[in-house]
């Protein structure tokens, strides 16, 4: 359920966050893509990329989340989970120009506009440098982001229909180069503090400094990704990437509920009059329960004390309930028993499903947990247990996050040439990704703080968790760092699929619901609608082919927590 309203919402989002901007006023009439170069408005054009920016960043953050379980995914069977229609919006988003309207979220394709921009800015006597410098730097992570999950992309062939009305795709690795490539131009371009001539900058209100250090991330991103050490360190020596929470790469939802629902798409899911409408990860829920992770209160919103099949929150068992929860009278498959994984049940109210449950929905929305104040702007849970509803809590202003400065941390302790630089690394990406979760709770005005977890509380949490990296040897080490990748990453996720194809951690995941749920995916399949209308593309038949940075063993002996 939650796969199925989230792609309705990157729809939505996509196109009704044209309308979302209270600052401009945008004539809905006429699409800007169907304007001549000389009419079109490059303030138009600049915010119909980066909503096309934005929708596609919550798209592939959600894939990235269930695959590695830090978001539920409701399917058995990988293959058929994630069948051709999976990238379609994305890939639109990215290319096209086509489709029924502004409003269609497909017509506003990121490479069409970006084109446009350029057209103007070479033809006119005003300098949009910082129109065409941003646009770029959101295509080149968008191509990046493609080769990571189809292993190919459109790029050198891309945007020219006149000679190539049938694009051919890159490789990975071309697509890598060529979006360097891109970044050094944006960089290029907003250098001298390109002015944003009133443009609508929805991520850093026309800061072109701030423009160029989410650019050097994004060649972080790049090189942590593929293991390139060296210019990793060079980007570092520059010391003008995201390394404070005050600069984080992100977009800002809004809290209005009709005419556009500007809210965060988990919100809107789930603070309804009938109640929450996602199910989150058993998993995540249950790993930062049993470490007592200070986040967890701010991640998820418990409505009820207790789930079926269970301990409350006194240690007290609450009984089974076929209606609301089927799987709590399920004798667990031997392979969850086998590892010692919960099948269905975690304490504590934390009501959600494991991977690969595909039950249908019973009458639960005011039982199951539903979405937090971080980052989706909901609830703090303070125990009160009060249920779900319009405009609690932080009324749905949160935040899609896409790189954040403990991301960055995360991966500079990945590239460390030793463990205890890697020890200092994740240090400060926790306590960040702490305090940044922690400054989201005032955005719940009326709950109650006392819940919050103290100083002296975060402190002995991080300490303990370092102390147990630092102790530990092997395959315990590595999952003691990946886990807590992981729950920094809880709300974006994207890099959670490259990571775990990258390394195989952490091992700890629990397993699909089927014991043999297909190998686990290595790339996705080509957007179909690209293949059905591109006669130089035939479609994959398997999820198995391998990135060009993914030298791993072939699946599905790789990874193993499949």
């Amino acid at each position: 359920m939650k796969k199925i309203i989230k792609y309705m919402l990157v729809a939505f989002i996509g196109g009704s966050f044209l309308n979302s901007c209270e600052t401009t006023e945008l004539d809905l009439r006429t699409s800007p893509n169907d304007l001549a170069a000389d009419q079109a408005d490059p303030n138009l054009l600049l915010n119909s990329i980066q909503f096309a920016y934005a929708a596609n960043m919550v798209a592939m953050n959600d894939i990235g989340s269930e695959v590695t379980r830090i978001d539920n995914m409701s399917g058995r069977d990988y293959f058929n989970n994630y069948p051709g229609v999976t990238l379609n919006g994305i890939w639109s988003r990215t290319y096209s120009s086509t489709g029924s309207g502004v409003g269609s979220g497909v017509s506003v394709g990121m490479l069409t506009n970006l084109q446009g921009l350029e057209d103007i800015n070479a033809n006119s006597d005003i300098n949009y440098n910082f129109h065409v410098g941003i646009s770029k730097a959101m295509y080149a992570h968008q191509l990046m982001l493609l080769a990571d999950y189809l292993g190919s992309a459109a790029f050198s062939e891309a945007g020219n229909p006149v000679d190539f009305p049938a694009p051919n795709l890159d490789d990975g690795a071309a697509v890598y180069a060529g979006a360097l490539a891109l970044l050094d131009e944006a960089e290029a371009l907003l250098s001298g503090d390109a002015p944003d001539l009133g443009a609508d900058d929805f991520f850093y209100g026309g800061d072109a400094a701030n423009w160029v250090k989410a650019i050097n991330s994004i060649r972080l991103k790049a090189y942590a990704t593929t293991g390139n050490t060296s210019a990793f360190n060079a980007v570092i020596a520059g010391n003008d990437f995201i390394s404070d929470t005050a600069d984080d790469f992100q977009f800002q939802f809004g809290s209005r509920e009709l005419q556009p629902d500007t809210r965060h798409q988990d919100y809107a899911s789930d603070y309804t009059p009938s109640g929450a409408n996602i199910y989150y990860s058993n998993y995540m829920m249950e790993t930062m329960l049993e470490k007592d992770d200070p986040r967890i209160r701010y991640y998820f919103y418990r409505q009820i004390d207790g789930t079926p099949g269970a301990n409350d929150i006194n240690g007290d068992p609450v009984d089974a309930d076929e209606e609301l929860l089927a799987c709590s009278l399920v004798v667990p498959p031997q392979h969850y028993i086998d590892g010692g994984f919960t099948f269905c049940s975690v304490d504590n109210g934390y009501w959600g499903r494991s991977h690969g449950n595909d039950e249908g929905t019973p009458p639960d929305g005011f039982q199951r947990t539903a979405a937090g104040v971080y980052p989706a702007a909901g609830r703090f849970d303070d125990n009160g247990f009060g249920g779900v509803g319009l405009g609690l809590g932080g009324g749905g202003a949160g935040i899609e996050p896409i790189i954040l400065a403990s991301y960055v941390d995360f991966w500079r302790a990945d590239m460390a040439a030793s463990d205890a630089e890697k020890a200092t690394f994740m240090q400060a990406a926790m306590e960040k990704s702490i305090d940044k979760v922690q400054g989201f709770g005032a955005l719940d005005a009326n709950a109650d703080k006392s819940f919050e977890p103290t100083a002296a509380d975060v402190t002995a949490y991080v300490s303990g968790i370092v102390a147990d990296f630092t102790a530990a040897t092997g395959d315990d080490k590595e999952n003691i760092f990946a886990e807590q990748y992981w729950i920094a990453l809880y709300g974006g996720g994207v890099e959670a699929f490259n990571y775990y194809r990258k390394t195989g951690y952490p091992t700890t995941l629990t397993p699909n619901w089927e014991p043999n749920p297909g190998a686990f995916p290595r790339s996705f399949l080509i957007p179909q609608n690209e293949v059905v209308t591109n006669p130089s593309l035939t479609q994959k038949t398997t999820l198995t082919e391998q990135v060009f940075w993914d030298t791993n063993p072939a699946s599905p002996a790789f990874p193993i927590a499949n």
